[in-house]
Formats: structure tokens, C-alpha cells, sequence
């Protein structure tokens, strides 16, 4: 693939990284991204309407485990930066590497199909049309809101997902209003805990349908990610001496007001929040079941209850999707998309997809990883195996990192970021990059 140029979709914290990468490497690319600056997810109000980023949104990755490893942070960063700083980071980072001027921004990739030849090509907003040696994809995976439809549609008032929701006074002032959010994840609870509090919120309702372990983030008077295992140690003993301490830490779930969980802290993606079980605890937000239906002015629960409710605000999650994918070879059905280390499909080793993971405990310098091996085989430095040894090796990874949660499309694509790297770095030895 040598002096043959690369297409990245996307500039978000995935598409740049790669793009400086594939920099270092000499590797010729063409960046796309389809709003007028980087960021992706981070960047708040982004006019390609994908980013779910809210107004008093803060990560929930700790600054030390979040930096790129050639570019560290701010020190003066609270532990737990606004959604502000890691995009001021983020444009720090592209213009520091000197990364922007190679962008295409406002453009939009509305196909990419790969021909007999293995060449890629790649139709553009503009109309134009493009080729292409190799493929990379990062247009993330948190903008395609997925809300429920089997609880019919007779609802008076309004409903909203919470990708829309920007504070509790826009787009819709929720001031006085009888509030349900639908789910216990990380949006559900922030939120939840925003517009609970009394100067907002009329009643705050959340509905759970299974039990869910909320984590903490600080424990023993420190970020709790900073605690991590590390690589070496068996997945069982790390997961049981996590559960033991954060089972110590937080106690029992129903002591709350929760449904108790059906299964083992660790073994779901958690829900972090420093907040909501202090809402709980006072009054703010109450917790009702599954729901049953819609119902007029009102929602039925699945306990036969009935609460009066003026808003409804769906944290049900995100469907994976690759619009411009069109090819049936690479479609993927209910969020399960298996990847040979989670960046490659068999039979298709010119396309190469950034960041579509859910790894424990950090997020943003994952894609960094994940460069470091793509510009390895994209240089010629490293050869992928055969694709019977990556389906065998997918099914090997599958079984490690999804094996212990319950069966959900939330955990179709968990990983373990110390193992993965590991993993990673044994592949790819003298040719890892530091």
C-alpha cells in the first residue's frame, strides 16, 4: 500500500489521532468531516447535529486516563474536566501536530464502496468521487438515537432523547414539569440528577428495568479509575477484587431505593455517577420499574403504577451504524459488529474501523492505540494473519472481554483497555510505538 493515499472518515478525537499517526509514518490520507470543526462528540452544538455533548457534561474518564501519550494534559485540570477543556484540548492537539490543514471540513462521506480490485471508492457531498487504497472509519458511535416504539404512541406531552437534551432550559424549559427519564446509564443519571433538584423539576421519575450498580468516582480520596488492574492479572481475580471493594465502598443498591441488581458489579458497563445516589437519598429522584405503556397525560409501569407525566426523556442508547457502508457484507444487526481487535473485518483488510469500542476505564486515547497498529500494517511493517486466524482470534476476544455481562446490545463491543493494549503490544512488538 505504499505512496497509495488513505481516506479517514471523520474528525473526532478517533479521525485525528490516526491522522497523526498515519502523519509520523509518512502515510499519504485524505481527511472528511462533516461539520466545520473537529471534536465530534465533544464538540458542543456541532452542527452536523451528532455530538450528545450537554451543557454541564464532565467526562466521566478521570485526566489521568485520559491524555494521548505525546500530548499530556493541562495541570491545572480539575480531576474531571468540562466537556470545554477536552475540546480546547482536542484543538490544541490537531493544531499543535499541525493536523487541520489536511481536514476537508463540511463534507460529508455519503458512500464509500470497495470494488473487485480492493480499491476503495469514496462519494463526496461536494459529488465528487474518489479512490482510495484503504479505508478508515471513525464517525463514532453515539449519534444515532435509538428510542423505544413498543410502548406505543399515546403521549400528550413531550418526549425528547437525551442526544437532544441540552440543559433543563433548552431546547425545552422543564421548569415545573413531572420528568421521566427512561434508563439507568451515564446520560440517564446525569441528567436525572439536573433536573431533579427543586428549582427544576415539578416530581423526577427515573425508570430502571434491572437493577443496576452505580459506581463512584472517587474512592479512598481518589479518582477511581486511577485504581485500575493491571494486564498481567487473570480477568477473575481482577474483577473479584474490584467487586469486593466497590461492593465495601457503595454497599447495597435497594439500600437506595434501587431494584437490586441481578448481577455482579464489573460485569455490565457501568454506570458512574457522583451524584445520583445522593439525589436518591434525597428525595429528588424516585424510581419506578419497566414501563408498560403510554398512556395519554400519564405512563403506566410495569407494577401496574401510574404517574402523571409531562415530559419524557428516552436515555435508551445508540444504534451502530455506517450509513455509507452500503455493501450487505458489513451491515450490522442489533449493535453486534465482531472485529479482529476490534478494528478489522475478516476479508476486508483495507478497512480499518477507529474507536468503535466500549473499554474500561477510558475512551479518548483509545483510537491513539489503535493508530499505532493501523499505520504498522498500513506501512508494511506489520502483515495481518490469515482470515480463518482472525475469525478464530475474534471469537478468543469475544469470549475474554464479553464473557462475564450479561447479555445486552450495550455490551457487544466492551474491552478491557489494559488488556487490549497488552494485547496489542505483544502483536505488534518491536514495531509499538510509544
Amino acid at each position: 500500500m505504499d505512496n497509495q493515499t488513505v481516506c479517514i472518515i471523520g474528525a473526532g478525537c478517533s479521525g485525528f489521532t490516526t491522522a497523526k499517526r498515519l502523519k509520523d509514518f509518512g502515510i499519504a490520507y485524505d481527511q472528511f468531516e462533516a461539520s466545520d470543526n473537529i471534536g465530534g462528540n465533544w464538540y458542543f452544538k456541532n452542527p452536523n447535529g451528532m455530538s450528545a455533548c450537554y451543557q454541564s457534561l464532565h467526562i466521566d474518564t478521570s485526566k489521568y486516563r485520559l491524555a494521548f501519550d505525546d500530548y499530556p494534559v493541562p495541570d491545572d485540570w480539575p480531576d474531571f474536566p468540562h466537556h470545554s477543556q477536552l475540546f480546547d484540548y482536542f484543538n490544541d492537539y490537531v493544531d499543535h501536530f499541525g493536523l487541520r490543514d489536511a481536514i476537508q471540513f463540511n463534507t460529508r462521506v455519503e458512500e464509500a464502496r470497495r470494488d473487485d480490485n480492493e480499491i476503495w471508492h469514496v462519494t463526496l457531498s461536494t459529488g465528487e468521487t474518489r479512490q482510495y487504497s484503504a479505508l478508515v472509519v471513525a464517525n463514532g458511535h453515539h449519534w444515532d438515537a435509538k428510542v423505544p416504539t413498543e410502548y406505543g404512541d399515546h403521549f400528550d406531552g413531550l418526549q425528547m432523547h437525551s442526544h437532544s437534551y441540552n440543559s433543563p432550559f433548552e431546547p425545552h424549559d422543564l421548569r415545573g414539569k413531572n420528568i421521566l427519564v427512561v434508563g439507568v446509564g451515564n446520560s440517564a443519571m446525569d441528567i436525572a440528577s439536573e433536573v431533579s433538584q427543586r428549582p427544576i423539576a415539578n416530581k423526577c421519575f427515573v425508570s430502571a428495568r434491572r437493577g443496576v450498580w452505580v459506581l463512584p468516582k472517587y474512592l479512598n480520596g481518589e479518582p477511581a479509575d486511577k485504581a485500575v488492574m493491571p494486564a498481567w492479572m487473570p480477568g477473575k481475580i481482577g474483577r473479584w477484587l474490584g467487586q469486593k471493594t466497590i461492593e465495601r465502598a457503595i454497599g447495597k443498591m435497594e439500600n437506595y431505593g434501587l431494584p437490586k441488581p441481578d448481577h455482579k458489579v464489573l460485569t455490565a458497563h457501568p454506570s458512574v455517577s457522583g451524584e445520583f445516589l445522593t439525589r436518591l437519598g434525597c428525595g429528588d429522584i424516585t424510581v419506578k420499574p419497566g414501563l408498560k405503556k403510554l398512556d395519554g397525560d400519564g405512563v403506566l409501569f410495569a407494577d401496574g403504577t401510574r404517574e402523571e407525566i409531562d415530559t419524557i426523556i428516552w436515555a435508551t442508547g445508540y444504534r451502530i451504524r455506517f450509513p455509507f457502508l452500503k455493501q450487505n457484507a458489513l451491515a450490522v444487526e442489533n449493535n453486534k459488529f465482531p472485529l479482529y481487535h476490534r478494528m478489522i473485518k475478516p476479508g476486508w483488510r483495507n478497512l480499518f474501523f477507529v474507536g468503535l469500542a466500549q473499554p474500561l476505564p477510558t475512551l479518548v486515547n483509545l483510537a491513539e492505540q489503535q493508530s499505532k497498529f493501523i499505520a504498522a500494517v498500513l506501512s508494511g511493517r506489520l502483515e495481518l494473519p490469515d482470515d480463518a486466524t482472525m475469525e478464530a482470534q475474534i471469537i478468543k476476544d469475544e469470549q475474554k472481554y464479553l464473557g462475564h455481562y450479561y447479555d445486552s446490545e450495550r455490551h457487544t463491543i466492551q474491552i478491557d483497555f489494559n488488556q487490549y493494549v497488552h494485547d496489542l503490544k505483544k502483536q505488534l512488538g518491536k514495531n509499538w510505538v510509544e
